[in-house]
C-alpha cells in the first residue's frame, strides 16, 4: 500500500541522507518530474506520463482545503504500491485568512513548505513525480514549486492535454484557422479589461470561472460575442456539459469549466482564408459616405470631448493604432480594428474602404488627430484614389499632448510657439535640423514630439547642441512623461541641464523662448513681445 503524507503532517520528514551533508543538492538528489495528467479522461494521459508515474518513489499532488485531488483521481489506477504520496492541500482558496501576510502571505508560506517537503525527498535520492491537471506549465499549481526547486534539482516537464484542447474538442468546432489569433483569458480579470481583450481577439478560451462567471458573461455581452460563446463544464469527463453560455445558471458553475468562442467560420473560401466579416451595403444615393477622424486626447477619459464620446457611441467600426483602439470601450455591434504604428496610409485606406460600403467608421488617434495623427493620412489616401472622392472626411478635435503638458507645467505656450517632431521616419534629419534652426532663431517656444525611441537615441542630444547655439543655457525646459496617466511626471529643468538619456518616447518636451520664465516652479511665457529698435 502507498503512504499518504498530508499537508498537516509537514513534520513527518523522510530519513536524512547518509551522504556527506556538504555535497551540493545536484550530487545527492533524485529527479523531479512535473507530469501533466490531462483534463480528466484517464485515456488522455500520455504514455510517458504513465511510465513515470509507475516508476515513482514519491507522487505529489495539490488539492483544495477539502483534501480531494482531481489530479490524483485521474491516475488513481496507475499509482504503484509502496509509493509515498504527498498531499499538498491548500490552507485557503478564496476565503479569509488570519495569516499576518494576508492571503498571498499564507500561499507563499504554503508553497515554501510544500517545496521543502519535496526537497527532502529529492535530497534523499528519491524520484518525485508532481501531478498537474492539464499541463504543468499552464495555469498550474506546480509552477510555484518549479520556481523553488527547478534550479536546485534535475527537473523534467512532461506536457499534458490542456483544458483548452479538451474544451474545444467538446464544442466540436474549429477553434482557430490560418491567421486567427487565439487568446486564453482568466475570468478573474476585471470586466472592462476582459471585454477589451475579447474584442481584440478572433478565437477565445476563458478559464477560471465559478464565482467569476456572471462577470465573464457580461464582458462577452459588452464585446458583442455572447451569442457565439459556448460553455463547457468538466471537459472530457463523464460529467461533461456543453451548452450556450446564455443558457447557463451562474450559480451552478464550478471552477473547472471554460468558455469557448470559436474564430470566424470562413468556409466561403475553399482554402479557409476568406475574410467575409463586413457586409457591403450600397450607400443610398441621397446619403453621403462619411469617415470620422477622432482625437482621443492624451490619455484620461475626462479629457475626451463630449463630441467624441457621442460619435464613438454610434459608429460600427473603430480603426487605429492598437493602444488607441484599446481606449475605446467595447460594446455590442462595435468592431475594433487595431494595427501597427507605421502603417498610417494602409490604415486610412482600410477605413475609407469600409466607409464606401456605407459603414459608420471612426479612425482614432491619441491627442488631436490633426497633430501628427491620422487626419492627414486620411486626406492623403483619399486624395490619391478616385474611389474615395465622394467620402466626406470629418475631423473631431482632441486635447493635444502639448496642451496637456503645458497645463501641468503652467503656461509655457502662452506666446507664439511651434510644434516639431524629432522622428526622421517620414522626413530627413537635415529637414528637422533646418526647422529647429528656424524656430530657434525666431525665438519661438518649441514643443517637441517623438523626442526619442529605442531606435532613435541620438537626435535629442544633437537637437540640444543645436539649440544651445541660439538659446541661453538657462532657457527653461519642461519634460512631460505620460501626462494624464498613472505615474505621470513633469520635470522643469534648463537647456544646459537637459539630459537626453532620461527622455523616451513617452515624453513631450517644451523648450522655452526669450519670454519664458519660471516662477515658484511654474513655467510661463509672456504674450507681449518687446518692440524692436
Amino acid at each position: 500500500m502507498s503512504r499518504i503524507l498530508p499537508s498537516e503532517h509537514a513534520t513527518d520528514r523522510p530519513a536524512e541522507p547518509t551522504e556527506p551533508a556538504d555535497k551540493p543538492d545536484s550530487v545527492l538528489a533524485g529527479s523531479l518530474y512535473a507530469v501533466g495528467v490531462g483534463p480528466g479522461d484517464p485515456e488522455l494521459l500520455t504514455l510517458k506520463a504513465a511510465r513515470l508515474i509507475a516508476a515513482a518513489d514519491v507522487i505529489a499532488y495539490h488539492s483544495g482545503t477539502h483534501g480531494t485531488s482531481i489530479a490524483r483521481s485521474i491516475i488513481a489506477e496507475l499509482i504503484p504500491h509502496e509509493v509515498i504520496e504527498e498531499l499538498l492541500a491548500y490552507p485557503v482558496t478564496v476565503g479569509p485568512t488570519d495569516h499576518a501576510g494576508g492571503y498571498y502571505g499564507e500561499l507563499t508560506a504554503f508553497y515554501d513548505t510544500s517545496a521543502a517537503r519535496l526537497a527532502d525527498h529529492l535530497t534523499a535520492g528519491r524520484t518525485v513525480v508532481v501531478l498537474a491537471e492539464g499541463d504543468p506549465l499552464f495555469y498550474s499549481s506546480y509552477m510555484y514549486l518549479h520556481d523553488r526547486l527547478a534550479e536546485r534539482f534535475a527537473c523534467e516537464i512532461v506536457p499534458g492535454v490542456t483544458s483548452v484542447n479538451a474544451s474545444s474538442a467538446a464544442v466540436g468546432l474549429p477553434l482557430a484557422r490560418h491567421e486567427d489569433v487565439l487568446t486564453v483569458l482568466p475570468g478573474t480579470l476585471p470586466i472592462p479589461e476582459l471585454a477589451r481583450r475579447i474584442t481584440g481577439s478572433d478565437a477565445i478560451v476563458i478559464m477560471k470561472l465559478g464565482r467569476t462567471f456572471a462577470g465573464v458573461r457580461e464582458a462577452l455581452r459588452q464585446a458583442g460575442r455572447l451569442d457565439e460563446a459556448v460553455y463547457v463544464e468538466r471537459a472530457s469527463t463523464g460529467q461533461e456539459i456543453v451548452k450556450p453560455v446564455t443558457d447557463v445558471d451562474a450559480d451552478t458553475v464550478p471552477y473547472f469549466s471554460t468558455i469557448v468562442v470559436p474564430g470566424a467560420d470562413r468556409r466561403a473560401d475553399s482554402a479557409g482564408r476568406a475574410e467575409v466579416r463586413f457586409p457591403a451595403p450600397a450607400v443610398e444615393e441621397s446619403g453621403t459616405a462619411e469617415l470620422l477622424v477622432i482625437g482621443l486626447g492624451p490619455g484620461p477619459d475626462h479629457w475626451v470631448t463630449p463630441e467624441v464620446t457621442d460619435a464613438l457611441a454610434v459608429v460600427d467600426h473603430v480603426v487605429g493604432y492598437g493602444p488607441y483602439v484599446d481606449r475605446v470601450p467595447p460594446r455590442p455591434g462595435l468592431h475594433r480594428h487595431a494595427s501597427g504604428n507605421t502603417v498610417e496610409l494602409d490604415r486610412a485606406r482600410f477605413a475609407l474602404d469600409l466607409a464606401t460600403r456605407g459603414e459608420k467608421v471612426a479612425v482614432v488617434s491619441g491627442g488631436d488627430a490633426g497633430v501628427f495623427g491620422m487626419a492627414s493620412a486620411a486626406f492623403e489616401a483619399a486624395a490619391h484614389d478616385p474611389r474615395y472622392a465622394a467620402i466626406q472626411i470629418t475631423v473631431l478635435p482632441g486635447v493635444t499632448a502639448a496642451q496637456a503638458v503645458a497645463a501641468r507645467a503652467g503656461a509655457p505656450l502662452g506666446g507664439d510657439y511651434v510644434v516639431l517632431s524629432l522622428s526622421d521616419r517620414l522626413k530627413s534629419w537635415e529637414t528637422i535640423k533646418a526647422r529647429l534652426t528656424a524656430a530657434a532663431t525666431a525665438d519661438l517656444v518649441i514643443a517637441i514630439y517623438n523626442p526619442a525611441s529605442r531606435s532613435r537615441t541620438t537626435q535629442l542630444a544633437e537637437a540640444r547642441r543645436l539649440l544651445l547655439t541660439y538659446r541661453s543655457p538657462d532657457t527653461p525646459v519642461v519634460i512631460g512623461r505620460g501626462v494624464g496617466r498613472a505615474g505621470e511626471e513633469v520635470v522643469v529643468t534648463t537647456l544646459a541641464e537637459l539630459d537626453p538619456a532620461g527622455v523616451d518616447m513617452r515624453c513631450l518636451l517644451i523648450i522655452g523662448a526669450g519670454g519664458t520664465s519660471v516662477t515658484d516652479g511654474r513655467v510661463w511665457t509672456r504674450r507681449s513681445q518687446p518692440a524692436e529698435g
